[in-house]
């Protein structure tokens, strides 16, 4: 096992990550921006290292000043949590070369399913079912008009690299295409270095379900289920929850399979997430892999009582699974709302500050992870999520009710956040009967009205 390890990261993935060495017996080192001087993950470490200006291209995304810190303190691993350069392959490259262990998959798996067409690809010849689609990349317009007319309006143009929902154009015409593939080539350009980008067939109404897989250095991967994190917001998850509400265990063994061939198509170790479009009729098909710790792996985590983090630590020290897929068990039902230091009733407009009131709710089947405490000064330079709250109970009905109590106990000042709308959502009759879909804020949430 390491004796030290360097959180390449910030906010309440680096704080869950220590919390996960300490068990462990790892020291920790945290990096930090001068903005976040004073932040939460800095004080929890064993050591901190300040690796820039408050940007984050200056300071969270600088490899070199990373690597830098790993270097001065001995740490023989980095755990990047997510975003920031969690994917970022070339990053995982130079670890390798600098004799770091990085806590994630080798660099050429990280690139491989970073590229969303030889993903798809190397999936489909695994026998996992795709969403219909180019085989490659598109050449010009009259290409794109032409898969399109085959695939059947409405498709989507999206990037080959990257995520987020930067990038993606739904077209519903042929003379839409020009303009949109023009656009979405420059927008991903800009984004992520090409401007690469492929046709899908649009699905109107399809639910967002990913399978959370771990594997080993020694080919063994199991599966922990799937997670419904339909109710996004431009392509970004608000709230997630496992099991699905129309995942059985026929549909969820499929889902399984699919994702442990994926990841074996790939050679993939560490904590991945396979994730899938599931339509109206149960059909499912494969849109990408995370290969990195997903914001939402704690619904996973008290369904299954599993620690992934833990899990995936382990996995990069060269140690075997503890897991045997049939001794992994679904119990009761969990869910996640992301707290954003956002206004989720005006447009999710941010709302940075310091934060002068922070009372967390406790009790059974109650969590908080958390990047903030009273004092905290959110910035406007990263990502506004402050916290997740995560509630389970026996039932989908008693985890909503659990939710809601926790959200109305929780109190915090100085800030607007997205507590209200989860509250809206969480009273929503759609999603309490579970009829959701990606379009769910859109189409079943009312405006709330001015004043």
């Amino acid at each position: 096992m390491f004796e030290k390890l360097l959180v390449a990261n910030r906010g309440e993935i680096a704080c869950r990550i220590m919390q996960a060495c300490r068990e462990l017996k790892i020291q920790t080192v945290a990096v930090y921006s001068e903005a976040d001087a004073d932040a939460l993950h800095v004080r929890l470490a064993d050591e901190a290292v300040c690796i820039g200006p408050a940007p984050n291209k200056e300071s969270y995304l600088n490899a070199a000043n990373i690597i830098s810190a790993a270097v001065i303190t001995d740490a023989q691993a980095i755990h990047p949590g997510y975003g920031n350069l969690s994917e970022t392959a070339s990053f995982a490259e130079i670890c390798e070369k600098c004799k770091i262990t990085l806590v994630g998959p080798p660099s050429h798996v990280m690139a491989l399913m970073g590229d969303k067409v030889r993903a798809r690809r190397t999936v489909r010849e695994a026998g996992v079912p795709v969403v219909p689609g180019s085989s490659d990349v598109i050449r010009d317009v009259r290409e794109a008009r032409e898969i399109a007319a085959d695939l059947g309006y409405p498709v989507m143009i999206k990037p080959a690299l990257g995520g987020g929902g930067t990038g993606i154009r739904i077209i519903h015409n042929p003379e839409q295409m020009g303009p949109a593939l023009d656009a979405a080539r420059a927008e991903a350009r800009a984004a992520f270095g090409s401007g690469d980008v492929y046709l899908e067939k649009y699905l109107s109404e399809p639910r967002h379900v990913e399978v959370q897989v771990l594997a080993d250095n020694e080919g063994n991967i199991v599966h922990l289920g799937e997670r419904e994190c339909s109710i996004q917001y431009r392509h970004q998850k608000l709230l997630e929850e496992a099991p699905s509400p129309v995942v059985n265990s026929s549909l969820r063994r499929k889902l399984g399979e699919a994702a442990v061939k994926a990841a074996h198509a790939v050679g993939y170790r560490s904590a991945g997430t396979v994730e899938f479009l599931l339509d109206e009729r149960g059909r499912f098909y494969f849109i990408e892999m995370n290969t990195r710790i997903q914001v939402e792996h704690p619904v996973t985590e008290m369904l299954t009582g599993v620690d992934i983090v833990r899990e995936q630590i382990r996995i990069a020290a060269g140690e075997k699974l503890s897991l045997e897929q049939g001794k992994i068990w679904f119990n009761g039902h969990a869910i996640e709302c992301r707290i954003l230091a956002a206004d989720g009733n005006r447009d999710f407009a941010p709302s940075p500050g310091k934060i002068t009131r922070w009372e967390v709710p406790s009790g059974p089947g109650i969590r908080v992870d958390s990047g903030v405490t009273v004092g905290s000064v959110v910035t406007p330079y990263y990502d506004p999520m402050i916290a997740k709250v995560i509630c389970w109970d026996q039932t989908r009905e008693g985890a909503i009710a659990r939710m809601e109590g926790a959200l109305r106990g929780m109190k915090v000042e100085g800030i607007r956040t997205t507590i209200p709308h989860h509250l809206r959502i969480l009273g929503n009759a759609y999603f309490r009967r579970g009829e959701v879909d990606t379009h769910f804020l859109e189409r079943r949430m009312t405006p709330v009205e001015e004043g």
